[in-house]
């Protein structure tokens, strides 16, 4: 993102937060939005997915922890390095990781393409790690670098990453508007967007499995009409995170809740919205 267009976002969003602020409409008459007062989560934006401009924002500057939206990242990075039929190591390291895992046996080989299905449509720990091993040339560190620099690269001014998976969270901060400025930039890479509109895959597995059926953990996807991704996320710190692209009559708007309790809630209240300003 060039320069101008982040001082164009960002002017637009101060613009967009006072209205929210003072609760004033287009004719100047204070009045309550039902839909916006139905969001419990601390901060949100949603923006018009082609050009950028925010529809609608709270906190959306506000760093938080993003859980496993950090993925999203993680995947981009993979991809745009290319090779994805390489076969991935796992390595000791891969299989301590806590929480949700895949599964991976230690000393097997996956492919980039297998490890980046398996860490977007089911958000596995495991498979995230083993990617960022591979991709750093063995040091996490090495791909944490790569990840900053690709958020500075498109004007995620306000992003600190330091885990590939999300599950690490205290140094690994973001904000809801860079996570929409992320969702827009990664959604023009086709792979990547091909992964995230995924309901389910199905593919072969190394024994006893042999076979596997990856569900997409977005619910959104299924229940609502014109869904295209992104990604969801949780962990005690973060809360419940959610990055949504939708599509309603020939207009497109990406949408992110931040520290949620009900993030489906949350978020269809916010696209409502969007999409009547879009």
């Amino acid at each position: 993102m060039s320069g101008r267009r982040i001082r164009r976002v960002s002017a637009m969003l101060g613009v967009v937060s006072i209205v929210l602020l003072l609760g004033i409409s287009s004719s100047g008459v204070a009045k309550t939005s039902h839909g916006l007062a139905a969001i419990a989560a601390p901060s949100y934006v949603a923006i018009d997915a082609e050009t950028g401009r925010v529809l609608v924002a709270r906190g959306a500057t506000i760093r938080r922890p993003i859980a496993s939206l950090t993925k999203v990242m993680t995947a981009l990075v993979v991809i745009e390095r290319g090779d994805l039929g390489r076969a991935v190591r796992v390595t000791p390291q891969v299989v301590a990781v806590d929480d949700y895992r895949e599964g991976l046996l230690p000393g097997r080989r996956y492919s980039r393409m297998t490890l980046l299905r398996s860490s977007l449509i089911v958000s596995a720990n495991d498979s995230s790690t083993a990617l960022a091993i591979d991709a750093g040339g063995g040091a996490l560190r090495r791909f944490y670098a790569l990840m900053n620099e690709r958020a500075r690269s498109i004007g995620m001014t306000r992003t600190t990453y330091a885990s590939a998976s999300g599950l690490d969270d205290d140094r690994n901060l973001s904000t809801a508007l860079d996570q929409a400025i992320l969702a827009q930039d990664a959604l023009h890479n086709p792979t990547l967007a091909a992964i995230v509109r995924t309901r389910k895959f199905r593919t072969k597995w190394p024994a006893p499995t042999y076979v596997k059926v990856w569900v997409n953990h977005n619910k959104m996807l299924f229940t609502t009409p014109g869904t295209y991704g992104v990604k969801t996320g949780w962990t005690t710190r973060a809360g419940g995170c959610l990055v949504v692209a939708q599509r309603r009559g020939g207009r497109a708007v990406i949408g992110v809740v931040l520290g949620s309790p009900s993030i489906w809630t949350d978020m269809s209240a916010l696209l409502n919205t969007a999409f009547r300003r879009a």
